[in-house]
C-alpha cells in the first residue's frame, strides 16, 4: 500500500515495536558476525540481494534520499501520479532500474489502490487496456510488481490476462506477495515469463533498527540460496537502514544488484 495511505498505529504497535527494536539493537552485531562466520566456512560465492523501493511517485524528495545512497536499487513507480514520469526520467538517468508498480484490488475494501488500478470484477479487455496504458506512462520500465492486490492476485484468470501484456512487452514480473493466496508468480511461470517473488518486506515496522534486522535476515536468505528479494518503501528510516546495512557488508560476499539480475527466466 502507499506509504501515505499506510496508517501505522504507533500506539497499537508500541509493545511489539519496542520488543523488536530491543532485539535488533542487541542482535545486529551478533547476526552480522554469524553471517561472516558462515561465509568463512563456505565457498566465497557472491550472494545477491535485490532491493525494490515501492510507492515511488508521491514525493520527489523521498525518492531522492534513495538515489543519494549510491547503491544499486530498483524503483517501482506508481502510474498516473503528478511526479511519476519526472521521477522515472531522473531515476533512469541515475543508472537505476525501474518497474511499474501496478495497483491491484486488495481484500480490504476500505483501501484505495489508486489511479490505474485493476479490480477483480474487470473483464479481459479492461485489464489489458489498463496495463497497456500504465506501462506506456512509465518510461524505461523493465518489469512490473503489484501494489496492494491481495484480492486480484488470488485470481489466476485475472492475473493471466494482465501478465499476457507484460510478457508481450518483454517485461518481467515480481510478485509482491501481499497475500499468501497470490497466484501471481505461479501464473507468470506458467506463461514462461521471467519472474521472481518477494522474500521479505523491510519496513512493516518503521523503525531503523527493525529494518536493519529485516535486511540482515534477507542477507542470510541470500547467503543460503544465492539470492533474495526485499521490498521497502520511501521512508527516511528505510533509507538510513540501507545505508548502515551496506556499510556493514562491505567486506561480505553479499552484494546489492538490480532486480533483473536475480529474475528467474
Amino acid at each position: 500500500m502507499s506509504y501515505f495511505q499506510k496508517n501505522i498505529n504507533r500506539r497499537g504497535f508500541l509493545q511489539k515495536s519496542a520488543v523488536m527494536t530491543a532485539g535488533c539493537l542487541l542482535g545486529f552485531n551478533s547476526f552480522s558476525k554469524t553471517l561472516a562466520f558462515e561465509e568463512s566456512n563456505k565457498d566465497q560465492t557472491e550472494s545477491r540481494i535485490a532491493l525494490i523501493i515501492d510507492d515511488i511517485g508521491y514525493s520527489v524528495s523521498r525518492a531522492r534520499r534513495f538515489l543519494d545512497l549510491g547503491v544499486p536499487l530498483t524503483f517501482s513507480i506508481l502510474p498516473r501520479l503528478a511526479d511519476s514520469v519526472k521521477l522515472s526520467l531522473e531515476i533512469k538517468k541515475s543508472g537505476h532500474e525501474i518497474m511499474l508498480h501496478q495497483p491491484m484490488e486488495p481484500y480490504d475494501s476500505t483501501l484505495d489502490p489508486g489511479p490505474g488500478a485493476l479490480y477483480a470484477g474487470d473483464g479481459e479487455e479492461r485489464i489489458m487496456r489498463v496495463i497497456e496504458e500504465n506501462i506506456s506512462e512509465i518510461p524505461f520500465a523493465a518489469g512490473i510488481n503489484n501494489h496492494m492486490g491481495s484480492k486480484f492476485t488470488a485470481l489466476p484468470d485475472k492475473m493471466h490476462h494482465a501478465l499476457r501484456i507484460v510478457k508481450e512487452k518483454n517485461m518481467f514480473f515480481v510478485d509482491s506477495l501481499t497475500s499468501n493466496h497470490s497466484k501471481g508468480f505461479a501464473t507468470a511461470r506458467s506463461l514462461n515469463m521471467a519472474a521472481a517473488h518477494r522474500n521479505i518486506f523491510l519496513d512493516n515496522i518503521v523503525e531503523e533498527s527493525a529494518i536493519l534486522y529485516q535486511l540482515l535476515k534477507l542477507a542470510k536468505i541470500a547467503h543460503e540460496h544465492g539470492s533474495a528479494v526485499g521490498i521497502g518503501h520511501p521512508f527516511p528510516e528505510t533509507a538510513s537502514a540501507i545505508k548502515t546495512f551496506c556499510n556493514r557488508l562491505k567486506d561480505s560476499s553479499v552484494s546489492l544488484v538490480h532486480i533483473s539480475e536475480v529474475i528467474k527466466t
